[in-house]
This record gives structure tokens, C-alpha cells and sequence, in this order.
């Protein structure tokens, strides 16, 4: 599949898939892919397990639907701006509705490893935008209350909770030590992840609607007794993401998730 095929597909939304999230994408039915590298996108000096960074076109309620599997990390050597280049690219694609996904870890006590949590709001904690160069942009609603709303009644509909909570980034690739997660809960976050957050900011900027979920894949630091691990975050989230995919294959396969959006 070419650049200028997913252009003329005229695919309004896309979504990204977080780590271990990729069997998402099984659900949908799939009409071709490109790899990320193809596209123009930036490279990474590190690779990093979870990330196919390839992006498909799919098709849900008989719309065309973008939906990239991976993204790119500040902890990888790259810059903000690099991080939120897939982001500028779905808007030269043509997307104006972005839902975001990401495997964090759960500072709330209410939030169990292998449950959904609906962004609300974010702390970006990560030193660094991709709007250096003074652009101001208002973020007192970086996450569209219609669509949250949306996604809460199609959760609802499904008996899939679906708690919103407020989502710290970190830049990583360390995880957060105990004292770290205290510090991060009186803040006010319920969940901590190293993505999404620079990819809203460059999202709101050129005028995207946004809605993100995270799949909560462990507890956060201190919380219990186990140590963290990728691979171990990977596989959890891979085995916990059933709920996310129903959801999403639900939302995007009714006419009014498919044009509301």
C-alpha cells in the first residue's frame, strides 16, 4: 500500500495501538497496510518490543478507519516533535479524530491490573512539547467530553467498566521507583505511562479531536510486590486486552461511533 492510496481512502479517524495491544487489530477487517519507515516517519536508534510501527487501513461500518500499530518514545533517543511525527502525518492523511491507547500502570486503588481507564485529563511530566517554538494552544479540554461520553455509554452497553481517571507521562525507559508513584498520586494521577501525552498536545494543536484509553497493565511501583518488567507488561497487556478490543470493534462498528467519533 502506497502513501497516496491511504490518502485517497479518506480515512477521518485513526486510533493507535499501545504496547502489547497489537491483537486489536484482529477484529477489524484490514485492506492493506504500510510500514511506518515508508512514510516518511522518523527512526528510532532503539527498538523496542510491542511496536510494529506500521500503520493499516481498515474498514468499520463501511467506513475506512487508519490504525497504527506502535509508536515512538521519548526514552528512545528522539525528539518531542519526532515522537508526535506519526500524528502530523495522519492529519496530512486527513484524520481529524484520534483515539490513542497505551499500557499503564495503575496508581489508583479502585484500578486493577487487566481493567480500562478513560483519559480524562494528563500530567505531562516529560520536560519537553512538540510545539517548541511558542505555538500556544488552550488544553483545558484536550479530550473530547462527546466522545468520552461516547465511549462510556458504549462500555456501558457492554458491561465493560470504564472508570476516567487522569493519565501521568514520564519520560522513562526506567519505571517509577515507590517514592515516585507517591509523588505522582498526590499530584493527582491514577494512572502513569512514558507515551500518548505528546501526541494529544500536537493533536489539539492542529485541531484534532482526541480520546485515549489506558489498559492498565500492572500496578505501579511500591503498590504490590512484584518487580517490573517489559516483557512481562507486554504480556499482560496482550492477555488483558480482550475488553479493549471488544470495546473499540463495538464503538467503531455502530454508525454512531463510525461518524460521531
Amino acid at each position: 500500500m502506497t502513501r497516496q492510496e491511504l490518502q485517497q481512502a479518506g480515512a477521518d479517524t485513526a486510533i493507535v495501538l499501545g504496547s502489547g495491544l497489537g491483537s486489536v487489530l484482529e477484529g477489524f477487517e484490514s485492506l492493506g497496510h504500510i510500514e511506518h519507515q515508508q512514510l516518511g516517519l522518523p527512526g528510532s536508534p532503539h527498538a523496542v518490543a510491542g511496536h510494529a510501527h506500521r500503520l493499516h487501513l481498515c474498514r468499520a461500518a463501511g467506513r475506512p478507519l487508519l490504525i497504527a500499530a506502535g509508536r515512538r518514545h521519548l526514552y528512545e533517543g528522539i525528539s518531542a516533535a519526532e515522537c508526535a511525527a506519526l500524528v502530523r502525518c495522519l492529519h496530512e492523511l486527513g484524520v481529524r479524530r484520534l483515539l490513542l491507547t497505551n499500557a499503564a500502570g495503575a496508581i489508583r486503588a479502585d484500578l486493577q491490573p487487566g481493567s480500562l481507564m478513560l483519559i480524562a485529563d494528563h500530567l505531562n511530566l516529560q520536560g519537553s512539547s512538540p510545539l517548541d517554538g511558542a505555538q500556544f494552544i488552550d488544553m483545558s479540554q484536550a479530550y473530547c467530553p462527546q466522545w468520552r461520553s461516547a465511549l462510556r455509554a458504549q462500555a456501558a452497553q457492554l458491561g465493560i467498566p470504564l472508570p476516567e481517571g487522569v493519565y501521568a507521562a514520564l519520560r522513562g525507559p526506567q519505571y517509577e521507583t515507590p517514592a515516585e508513584v507517591r509523588m505522582l498520586r498526590s499530584l493527582g494521577a491514577d494512572a502513569v505511562g512514558m507515551s500518548t501525552v505528546l501526541e494529544v498536545i500536537q493533536a489539539r494543536a492542529l485541531g484534532m479531536q482526541v480520546a485515549a484509553i489506558s489498559m492498565l497493565a500492572n500496578a505501579a511501583a511500591g503498590l504490590n510486590q512484584q518487580q517490573l518488567d517489559h516483557q512481562d507488561v507486554l504480556a499482560q497487556a496482550a492477555q488483558a486486552s480482550r475488553p479493549l478490543q471488544q470495546l473499540l470493534l463495538a464503538h467503531f462498528n455502530s454508525t454512531q461511533g463510525a461518524a460521531n467519533s
